[in-house]
């Protein structure tokens, strides 16, 4: 134990003990040892977090936007240059396969250089005025603290999205990163930021043993430097922060999971249509909010397509996330894989065939594909994080989009089709907050307005994010004294 690296939190440009030097164990999900012992703070540690940022937050607010964009590029610049340690720091903790763990790091560096240029687009604009010798403009500013929730799964790049919408637009933030991500997800972006020379306060971290979330967050609603709420998590989460939200009247903005599905139609290229469901369903071993949960696929290739899909699914390895060969890796605790195993478990008891998978070994899930599934088993309606996909056929694309819809979640979905036209025709049917016509539900480029909508959340991500981290007041001055009515 003595070799376990002892982790602080961070607040104010320093690395500080949680009270009394409280600790908790960060384990690896593969080898289960021990991973690093991390900080285990609470109230106190969150409000002082808080006040750094409130105390930074004036400063960061008026510093020029090319001296901001300066240090997202030194930030890009440190990214790419421990892109290998940071990747196995990804595959150790939350199990991510050295792949996704590399992709994420490119990922992280080109949404920093990007955020870079986004510094200099909150901007106003002249309004019309019916008073005489009046200018009026309307001008964006920015809110305050941003208290970010960042989560474990794809914990680099989802934490640094969580830290760079709000820090463009002139914020100062709080991170609570996952228990179970603690230095992915928060950590080590504190880490980069204050090497890259961000100031003290700007950029903040509590971390906390599990079930020690419910403290910090009483002290983000309590403050009133906190402003925005901003969650990347999953709907329960979320319900109960807007509930609290609302009674304190702060903004949120919540980036949630979703059911998504993937629609392929009779015309498709069949092996495209096997590797890009392959992909979406499986990628990251079904643990990230965009991947493909049901495939609804017409019934005259609905045969040809899984035994095709089911081949290729067997032919995954998985194993290690440490050997860049693995494509399943291993879920994020033993309590994800009891989920996904009980959800299998009753899918087949009522009725549903399992063609592959629906074993493990470890916390490593063998991608799981199941059909027949009757529509009041979990797994037909409710985001199931593990590699499982429901394969449903239907007669027409119109039956598809019904099916497709049945749920209320509404994050993304997939198309997929030999004729792009026929697929954007149907693209705006479909109510999910992203469409992609010939790729898979996995898809995210990071200028584009990403968001749910329905249960999957709101708020956008990319440039459009501007309009959640900030608020906009009308300045309006005439050079005449205005005729009053008395």
């Amino acid at each position: 134990m003595s070799e376990v690296p002892v982790r602080k939190y961070y607040a104010g440009g320093q690395w500080r003990e949680a009270a009394g030097g409280a600790v908790f164990e960060d384990y690896e999900p593969y080898t289960g040892e021990v991973f690093a012992r991390v900080a285990d703070a609470g109230a106190a540690e969150a409000r002082i977090a808080i006040e750094a940022a409130a105390e930074a937050f004036p400063a960061w607010a008026a510093l020029a936007p090319a001296e901001k964009a300066k240090l997202f590029y030194r930030a890009a610049e440190i990214v790419r240059r421990r892109s290998k340690e940071i990747a196995e720091i990804l595959a150790r903790e939350t199990g991510s396969t050295i792949p996704f763990s590399t992709f994420q790091q490119e990922g992280v560096a080109a949404t920093l250089e990007q955020a870079a240029n986004w510094v200099f687009l909150p901007k106003g604009e002249v309004l019309q005025s019916n008073v005489p010798n009046t200018h009026s403009v309307g001008v964006r500013r920015p809110l305050g603290v941003v208290a970010s929730f960042t989560p474990w799964n794809g914990a680099n790049i989802l934490s640094w999205r969580a830290v760079l919408n709000p820090l463009a637009a002139g914020n100062t933030v709080v991170v609570k990163p996952s228990e179970f991500a603690p230095i992915s997800a928060g950590l080590m972006v504190a880490e980069i930021a204050e090497e890259a020379g961000f100031p003290p306060g700007v950029i903040n971290v509590v971390t906390h043993a599990p079930g020690g979330a419910a403290a910090i967050a009483d002290e983000f609603f309590a403050s009133p430097d906190v402003r925005v709420i901003n969650l990347i998590g999953g709907v329960n989460t979320a319900r109960l922060l807007a509930e609290r939200a609302g009674r304190t009247l702060k903004r949120t903005v919540l980036e949630l999971g979703g059911y998504n599905p993937t629609i392929i139609l009779d015309d498709v290229d069949m092996d495209y249509a096997v590797r890009a469901a392959t992909f979406g369903a499986f990628f990251h071993q079904g643990q990230i909010c965009l991947n493909t949960r049901k495939i609804i696929i017409q019934r005259a290739i609905y045969d040809e397509f899984l035994e095709k899909f089911v081949a290729r699914t067997k032919t995954l390895p998985s194993g290690d996330p440490l050997d860049p060969t693995t494509i399943i890796g291993p879920l994020v605790t033993r309590a994800a894989v009891d989920l996904v195993d009980s959800r299998v478990k009753e899918a087949v008891a009522k009725g549903a065939k399992l063609h592959t998978g629906g074993t493990y070994d470890g916390l490593v899930y063998q991608p799981t594909i199941l059909t027949d599934v009757p529509y009041d088993a979990t797994v037909s309606n409710e985001e199931t994080f593990g590699p499982l996909v429901v394969v449903e056929p239907v007669d027409t694309a119109e039956d598809a989009v019904k099916a497709a819809n049945r749920t209320m979640y509404g994050l993304t979905s997939s198309i997929l089709t030999g004729d792009t036209y026929r697929g954007f025709e149907l693209a705006p049917t479909l109510q999910h907050g992203i469409v992609n016509v010939n790729s898979p539900t996995v898809n995210d480029e990071i200028h584009a307005p990403m968001g749910g909508v329905r249960d999957s959340g709101w708020g956008r991500t990319g440039p459009d994010s501007l309009a959640d981290f900030t608020d906009v007041i009308w300045i309006n001055a005439t050079s005449d004294q205005r005729a009053l009515p008395f």
